[in-house]
């Protein structure tokens, strides 16, 4: 492709595969959006998450063809100016680089903001008389940021083996939520309900919003598995520290999003079949996220906070893996010229193999926009959003440019689908993407809108992406190559 080979490879297809799983972090990712599912009520959890996976899958195999054809950490812009009309190929492939550098900050935020909501969950469970503000909030969310950025900091041999250490901590999680959760339901004294039967996990249908019950079920139920089994093109950020890149890439790629998909399904089955059918008790719990208030219910206070523990542990290393990728995206968008001050942030630490400086600008950088935090949880909530809206925005131009423009240039490489499946599969994939990014702008009601309520997605997503066009022709255009 081009470019000279800074980074060592120190990934086996396991890690690359671990990079992804460890950012989707099934369970603690599941706590940071139960509660919008539910608002759709229980289908809205169930199907939702059902459908939205498999779909999910599309875009992900349609990634995976990509990242086997153009195996490096800058592929989804890369592509695109490989792809795209030689006029305007390098206007796109900066404003794609743009959006995908700007997605994967928003990642870091999202994760590390539902770290810090479940540290001060386990706080108010042990703690009731403690108040939650939003500047304690952000205190522990840029506590969480720095110290991620220290660890990921470090050689990459002790990077990757951290992504085989995730993968069995939220394995071991989720064995033991799987045993442990219907024990403490079936053992518990306290609880006026038993097991909820198969009609109320796939048949009840509740709208907690004031939009009409089709559109809740898309806007609530769909986003949970969408921001969940999300950030899996971290593992095509991380190509040129993979050994074999062009095949373990692909398979950390669709092999996380199928894994994710059904045992995410299992979890939020046994949830559902565990919880208070009365899902006013869960959503408005008292102690900040309606998955803690399950545990408590059915398991009492010491179990529920060693629950906690495991989550927050797990949740931290999906914080991590993502710093890791972020900053990947990152190193790879400065080498080419495309940000301020390219030249400092490109360098790579010869003695660890790391782009130090890219790790700790990119967090830097992740930092700034998680002060949404500090303007209250609607705002905050945009952050999910944004990391959704900006990774289907970045990754559509290279797939559709793939499918028409760059149809004659496009190469397959070891993965491939075949001429008549993967245009189809492509295709489903650019439909769902479209859909998706406009789905993800609504905000969560829909009358009586204003500064508290609105979804602020729609201003920072596009917004962002005017102002690197215009940043891009008045300036960055003359260094970007």
């Amino acid at each position: 492709i081009g470019y000279k080979e800074e980074l060592k490879r120190e990934f086996s297809t396991l890690q690359i595969f671990g990079v992804a799983f460890s950012i989707m972090g099934l369970l603690p990712s599941i706590a940071s959006t139960m509660d919008g599912g539910l608002y759709a009520g229980p289908v809205g959890l169930s199907w939702g998450w059902f459908v939205a996976g498999g779909l999910i899958l599309t875009v992900g195999i349609a990634l995976a063809e990509l990242s086997s054809s153009i195996p490096t950490a800058g592929a989804v812009y890369v592509s695109c100016y490989q792809w795209a009309p030689a006029r305007w190929r390098k206007s796109i492939s900066y404003s794609v680089g743009f959006l995908d550098t700007l997605s994967l900050c928003a990642s870091v935020c999202s994760i590390v903001y539902g770290l810090a909501q479940q540290i001060l969950s386990a706080v108010v469970v042990s703690n009731p008389d403690f108040v939650v503000t939003d500047p304690i909030t952000y205190g522990v969310f840029a506590a969480c940021v720095i110290a991620m950025a220290v660890l990921t900091s470090l050689a990459s041999g002790f990077t990757s083996k951290l992504q085989t250490i995730s993968i069995v901590s939220n394995c071991f999680l989720i064995i033991l939520f799987f045993i442990a959760l219907p024990i403490g339901v079936s053992r518990s004294d306290k609880l006026n309900h038993s097991f909820n039967n198969a009609k109320f996990i796939f048949g009840k249908s509740e709208n907690f919003t004031d939009w009409n019950g089709g559109w809740s079920w898309c806007i609530n139920g769909l986003t949970p598995a969408i921001w969940t089994i999300g950030a899996y093109d971290s593992c095509l950020h991380m190509a040129e520290e993979a050994r074999d890149a062009v095949r373990a890439v692909p398979i950390g790629i669709v092999g996380s999003i199928a894994s994710c998909w059904i045992l995410g399904w299992l979890i939020c089955i046994v949830l559902l079949a565990c919880m208070d059918p009365d899902l006013n008790n869960i959503i408005n719990s008292p102690y900040g996220q309606g998955i803690t208030q399950v545990f408590y219910d059915a398991l009492g206070k010491r179990w529920t906070l060693a629950f906690l523990s495991f989550m927050i542990i797990c949740q931290f290393l999906m914080g991590a893996s993502t710093v890791v990728a972020n900053s990947r995206q990152f190193w790879a968008f400065a080498r080419d010229d495309a940000l301020p001050f390219s030249n400092f942030f490109k360098k790579v630490n010869g003695s660890v193999a790391v782009p130090i400086r890219a790790v700790w600008g990119s967090s830097i950088l992740s930092l700034a926009l998680g002060c949404l935090c500090l303007a209250g949880e609607v705002a905050a909530d945009a952050l999910f959003s944004l990391s959704i809206a900006g990774m289907y925005m970045a990754l559509i131009f290279p797939i559709t440019l793939r499918l028409t423009y760059g149809k004659k240039d496009f190469r397959p490489g070891p993965f491939y689908m075949g001429d008549f499946w993967s245009p189809i599969i492509n295709w489903i994939s650019v439909a769902f993407q479209l859909f998706t990014i406009i789905m993800v702008m609504f905000p969560y009601q829909q009358h009586n809108i204003d500064k508290d309520t609105m979804n602020y997605t729609v201003v920072i997503g596009p917004g962002f992406w005017v102002l690197s066009l215009i940043y891009y022709y008045f300036w960055q255009s003359k260094f970007y190559e």
